[in-house]
């Protein structure tokens, strides 16, 4: 038993890391598929396109490396969260698109929700805000709208989840619906005190027990593999979404430890331990993760657009040609010359929750050009997570020593050593920034032994670049409230 097998589902693309007892990347394989926008605000994936990508890059990647399915000790998943999946049980295809979690389509739902008086309802048992990026809200919008959906979910003849639990009934052959603490947490639908799907919940929004997969721990047994998909059967004994994964994979196992993850969205989460903290600043209290008989809670700050604030420079405005390239730009000034960006492409996460908020460059002069507007972009994914971080702080009043940054984007040393400077804090990058995949590994290994415990893990993670804060406080003091004045234009 070689390898761990993580299947790393996101928003954009399927990937497949193999990875080695020391948690060294042996093969990965990575594969895009199509993302779908038939509406303004809407966002679609294909279900289809991501079972068959995440086979696809499993298969390829154990070519690579010529090995069979006795070499691998077990699988684990991780996913990009709230996506909504509906599908027939029998054929196991699904009813319509998955929602992404990006899509803004049960907006005025929500809106009808907190005009309700529902705020603290949802808030005492979900630990989350009324909003269209959790599941709920859109398994509602499939049963008003897929006609028959909502009368075959009553008569057991459909299934719900997220893509964690879509994966695992497919990988199954079937025979497995079932998702984790974590995936559950992101619902709306689950009450995080209790650890069930909460009565009351379902009744309010109308949606009968029958479609909801069984939940479990975060590190335990899923099933195993149909033989017939990789020779023979893997167990199936990981499962996280994506960002509680990465805290995992940061091996953040303390009160107070914080992970950001720079993705397509910007995540950070904070280990509060094994009670659930209740922000009073905007954050989501949800379960980091189930693990030895133990439920461990954290607290949450999502910023919809980071990453994709860099792809925006080069997809749509075609200031950059590859995403590498802005660090180089935005160091070609010393400062952004009083532009800010906000990047509210589809609203604004924490601690502002605004969904209906839009993007905005603002502070623009004659003599602005690309330079200024690329380091501007770039600055705006640090102050995003800065407000967050001040939140978390706040409401958890635990000492935070570090920040360890994972995703893409923290390849950027420009946004590193400006996260550094403006949060005030070390940054600590390690030296695999695929913690996602990692985390999900970790959780797989830790359920069948091939780790011992969590200190084990914890003498696996190595940094590879530490950023020190060497910025003035009165220009720190400057440039955010610069921010605030500009978030505060769009809101």
């Amino acid at each position: 038993m070689r390898y761990i097998m993580a299947l790393d589902q996101g928003t954009t693309s399927s990937r497949c890391i193999l990875f080695d007892r020391e948690g060294n990347v042996a093969t990965s394989v990575q594969r895009e598929f199509r993302q779908y926008y038939p509406k303004p605000g809407y966002v679609e994936h294909d279900a289809e396109e991501i079972w068959e990508s995440q086979l696809t890059v499993a298969r390829e990647a154990m070519s690579r490396l010529g090995i069979s399915y006795r070499e691998i000790a077990a699988i684990g998943i991780t996913n990009q969260r709230e996506t909504t999946i509906v599908w027939d049980r029998k054929t196991g295809r699904a009813i319509c698109p998955a929602i992404v979690w990006q899509c803004r389509r049960t907006a005025d739902y929500c809106t009808q929700l907190e005009e309700a008086g529902l705020t603290e309802f949802f808030r005492e048992r979900t630990g989350l805000v009324i909003d269209p990026y959790f599941s709920g809200t859109k398994l509602r919008w499939i049963f008003d709208h897929v006609e028959g959906a909502y009368e075959r979910a009553c008569r057991g003849e459909l299934a719900f989840g997220t893509v964690d639990s879509w994966l695992i009934y497919r990988l199954t052959g079937g025979k497995v619906h079932a998702t984790d603490y974590t995936n559950a947490s992101r619902t709306m639908l689950y009450n995080i005190h209790t650890l069930d799907w909460d009565a009351d919940i379902l009744e309010k929004l109308d949606i009968p027990r029958a479609v909801l997969p069984e939940v479990r721990p975060s590190s335990g047994c899923f099933g195993e593999s149909d033989p017939a998909l990789f020779g023979g059967p893997i167990p199936i004994t990981g499962a996280a979404g994506d960002q509680h994964a990465a805290l995992f994979g940061q091996v953040c196992f303390r009160p107070g430890d914080v992970k950001n993850t720079y993705g397509t969205g910007g995540f950070m989460l904070m280990n509060t331990g094994e009670k659930p903290i209740e922000s009073k600043q905007g954050l989501l209290t949800t379960i980091a993760w189930g693990f030895d008989g133990k439920v461990t809670y954290a607290l949450e700050g999502s910023v919809f657009v980071a990453g994709a604030a860099i792809q925006w420079l080069r997809d749509e405005l075609r200031l950059i040609d590859s995403a590498p390239e802005s660090e180089y730009y935005a160091t070609q000034v010393e400062s952004t010359g009083g532009v800010y960006v906000v990047p509210a492409f589809t609203g604004l996460g924490a601690p502002y929750w605004d969904a209906y908020a839009r993007g905005a460059i603002l502070g623009i002069t004659r003599g602005t050009n690309r330079n200024h507007i690329i380091r501007a972009t770039l600055e705006s994914i640090v102050y995003q997570t800065e407000d967050v971080l001040r939140a978390m702080r706040s409401d958890a009043a635990l000492p935070v020593g570090s920040l360890r940054a994972d995703g893409g984007a923290s390849a950027n040393n420009f946004l590193m050593q400006f996260q550094s400077d403006i949060s005030d804090t070390r940054v600590l990058r390690p030296t695999c920034i695929e913690t996602t995949a990692l985390g999900a590994a970790y959780l797989a290994g830790l359920a069948v032994g091939y780790y011992r415990d969590l200190e084990e893990l914890s003498l696996v993670w190595r940094c590879d670049r530490e950023f020190r804060p060497e910025m003035t406080g009165e220009q720190r003091s400057h440039l955010l409230d610069g921010w605030h004045t500009a978030v505060h234009r769009i809101l």
